[in-house]
This record gives structure tokens, sequence and C-alpha cells, in this order.
């Protein structure tokens, strides 16, 4: 077995080529662009994981991992766009630089181009990869509505903002790594098992993104600092801190994620800090990495095949950028 680290090596130099034309450059472009930005590649490498696991590593999985890669790479472009984000990774957002237009189009050719790999899957498996794949998807946008939903709604319940988390964030890496499992001859039990450990590792990594968002070095995390707190988004910091805070920090609360008044960002993170929101992230992503990590041990083979796995999962939830 490999580690993350040498798969994200591997992967990164097969996902460097050329998967767009050079005509319309005006369409084209921004895509390139946004690629070369690069990332930390999870979700293909946990795919060539998955299939590690069980097997040598096939060419049907490297298919699939790019074809993951592009497909998120899609929902980035798209997300930035509903967010107004200005930067990615430190850059740019597409739509920032070429305008809100040109971005809507480039992340739809990047989701086709996403199917184009998909298609090059031994038939054995196409059927049960594209099921599994387009129900990711599906799910991947009803998480995204339910974000923009509760950006409008005074007050999410923990369960209703784990749920939207589970389809926005860890369907995709439970998914990439069943993908991996099935493409390298997993039996159902395991499938479902991967499945379940990525499911709850994803909760725990977005915990982790909720945190650096709020109180990471954005030199670092590669992002505009607190933009969770600007866009209102209702983030685990924020849910805990309305559960925890007194009367009037409740109140200041509520001022301050309807408005935009100077120094929000400042103020709720005062807020947060005072009611220990920051502690109890950190508290609440160990104990989902914690299951996660059961569900793993369960899978049925040798255990230190497994290695690379729990590594990275201790990597995801305890990363800074």
């Amino acid at each position: 077995m490999q580690s993350f680290q040498l798969l994200s090596e591997k992967f990164a130099l097969h996902f460097d080529q050329q998967f767009f034309p050079a005509e319309p450059a005006t369409l084209y472009s921004p895509n390139n662009y946004f690629l070369k930005l690069g990332g930390k590649r999870i979700r293909p490498v946990l795919c060539l994981m998955g299939n590690e696991l069980f097997d040598e590593i096939t060419d049907d999985a490297w298919h699939a991992g790019v074809a993951i890669e592009l497909f998120h790479n899609f929902t980035l472009i798209h997300d930035d766009m509903m967010d107004n984000a200005p930067l990615r990774r430190g850059m740019e957002t597409v739509h920032s630089k070429y305008g809100s237009s040109t971005a809507l189009l480039a992340g739809d050719v990047m989701l086709v181009t996403a199917y184009e790999q998909l298609n090059r899957i031994a038939p054995t498996h196409i059927q049960t990869i594209l099921r599994l794949f387009n129900a990711t998807a599906k799910e991947v946008c009803e998480g995204q509505q339910y974000d923009m939903d509760f950006e409008k709604t005074e007050s999410v319940k923990f369960d209703d903002y784990l749920k939207m988390i589970e389809l926005k964030t860890s369907v995709a890496l439970a998914a990439s790594l069943k993908t991996g499992a099935i493409l390298g001859g997993a039996g159902e039990r395991n499938q479902n098992l991967l499945y379940d450990f990525g499911k709850k590792l994803g909760i725990a990594f977005q915990i982790q993104d909720d945190y650096l968002d709020a109180f990471g070095d954005p030199g670092k995390f590669g992002k505009q600092p607190g933009g969770d707190i600007l866009a209102n988004k209702k983030t685990f910091l924020l849910i805990h801190a309305m559960e925890k805070a007194s009367a009037s920090q409740k109140k200041e609360l509520q001022k301050l994620i309807s408005g935009d008044q100077p120094g929000k960002i400042e103020k709720v993170l005062q807020i947060f800090r005072e009611c220990k929101a920051d502690e109890w992230a950190l508290q609440l992503k160990n104990k989902f990495l914690d299951e996660a990590i059961i569900h793993l041990e369960d899978v049925a083979v040798l255990s230190k095949r497994k290695d690379p796995l729990k590594e990275l999962a201790q990597f995801l939830v305890k990363r800074d950028y």
C-alpha cells in the first residue's frame, strides 16, 4: 500500500494533461487556469487508495479518479460564484477573473469532461460506477441548496446542518473510496464499510474546514479569513455558539449575522471564543474521526493495508490549510 503523499504525487503527474481544446480560448482558458491552481486532490487519491486496499491500482481507477477531480473542480467554480468568493487557493476565482457568465459555462464543460473520463471505464463496472457517481452528484447539489437555504434561515438545528454537510461534503469522499473499492473487486460489505468510513471522515474534515475558515492562518488556508461569517453561513461554530450564548451574546450574534457592519468578523470570532465554540469544534471532529476509524477497522483486509488510510484520516482532521 502506498502513502497518500506518494499517490498524490503520482496523481498530480497523471492529472497534468490537456483536458480541453484550444478554442474557444475564452471558454477553455478559464478551466486551464483553475486546474493549475492545484489543490489537495483528496477525492481522486481516495479513489486510488480504495482501489489499492483490495488490489493493484487499475487503469479504471485512474479514469475514475480524474473524473472525480474534474467534477470536484466543477463544483468549486460554481460554489465560488454562489458564495461570491473573490479568492480560491489564494488566487482570483474564475468568476472574479473572467466574469460570471464565462464561469458558469466553464463549470458546465468541466462536468461534461468528467463524464468523458467515466466513459473510459471498462463495461464490466461502468453502469455501477455511473449510478454511484450520479447519485453522489445529486446529493452534492442537494447539500449545496441546503447550505444556501440556511443562509436565509435565522436558526438552524445541529442535526439539519449535519445532514447538509453529509450531502455537500461527506458523500463525495465516501463515494470516492467506494468507487475505488468496486473497481478493486471488494465485496458489498467492504464497499459499504469503506463508504461509512469516508462519510464520517468527511464530517470531521468539514468541521476542521469550518474551524480553519474562522481561526486558521489565511496565509496557509488560502481563503479570505472569515469568509463563512461574511456570507452568514450557518457553520458548526455558529450553531454551537447560538446554543451556548447568553441572552446578550445571542442578541449581538443575531445582529451581526443579519448585517454588514465594520469589524463583523472580529466581533463574531470573539463571541465564538467566549462560548468556547473553537474548543468544542475540535472535540467534535475527533469524535467523528474515532467513529470513522472503527468502520475502517471492520473492513476485511489485512490491518497493515489500512495504515495509509489511517494516516490520511489523521492528517485531514489536523491539517492547518
